[in-house]
């Protein structure tokens, strides 16, 4: 196996591994003993799931989420340039380093010519565009919006007009239990016949994906996603 960061795609919620992550990822996990993880009590769970006589004790975890101080993420990868060993960086769900802290390694291993592989598995970001109906040719995921309602009003607006003068997709997220507000709010303030697609619990046994106009979603039942990860694409 060839040394170098390997970005390892974790399931999206309880999946079974064999129905998202091809079997060659497994195979390169299986003889990597040092991760990046943004919580280490999960990785070592999705590490059990992909292989059960893993040793975890054998294992190295370097713990980067917002806590984590910046300055050091750089030694994170002294096991490559030292000891010319390989390290993984796991994300909380789906691929690291889209909408994940992973990235800010992956820049610092392309400034050192660290060779960077990222493995196939599911992004929800991707899965969502692909489902949605919605222009695939020209889009942008803009994470997550303004938390108060005016300005996240004045956000949707602005996403909308991209939309309907760039013909540009436009895809954001939501914290869960917000869901229901964004869910909300996008219908009290956007045009009639802008599309929303919502696509929630991708992969998994509760998955929900579909695409209405406002005015449809209105006159519509709208999906119960309290605790469900979702995501939110805007088209036309």
């Amino acid at each position: 196996m060839e040394t170098a960061l390997y970005l390892i795609p974790v399931t999206l919620g309880e999946t079974e591994i064999n129905q998202v992550l091809p079997s060659y990822n497994h195979d390169i996990i299986v003889n990597i003993k040092h991760f990046i993880v943004e919580n280490i009590r999960s990785a070592r769970r999705f590490l059990k799931k992909v292989e059960k006589s893993i040793d975890i004790d054998e294992l190295t975890f370097y713990e980067l989420n917002r806590h984590t101080d910046r300055k050091i993420i750089g030694e994170y990868l002294e096991p490559i340039l030292k000891d010319k060993v390989s390290v993984g960086i796991i994300s909380e769900a789906g691929c690291p380093a889209i909408a994940d802290p992973g990235a800010d390694v992956v820049a610092i291993a392309q400034s050192k010519k660290i060779r960077v592989v990222p493995l196939v598995g599911p992004s929800s970001i991707i899965l969502s565009m692909m489902a949605s109906g919605f222009n695939g040719q020209n889009f942008a995921f803009n994470g997550y919006l303004p938390v108060e309602v005016p300005q996240r009003i004045k956000a949707l607006k602005k996403l909308e007009n991209k939309v309907w003068n760039e013909n540009q997709t436009q895809i954001f997220i939501e914290t869960p239990y917000r869901n229901s507000k964004i869910i909300e709010t996008i219908l009290s303030s956007l045009r009639p016949d802008t599309k929303l697609c919502i696509a929630a619990g991708i992969t998994c046994k509760e998955e929900y994906i579909k695409s209405l106009t406002v005015a449809q979603w209105k006159k519509t039942p709208l999906p119960e996603l309290p605790k469900v990860p979702a995501i939110f694409l805007l088209g036309k």
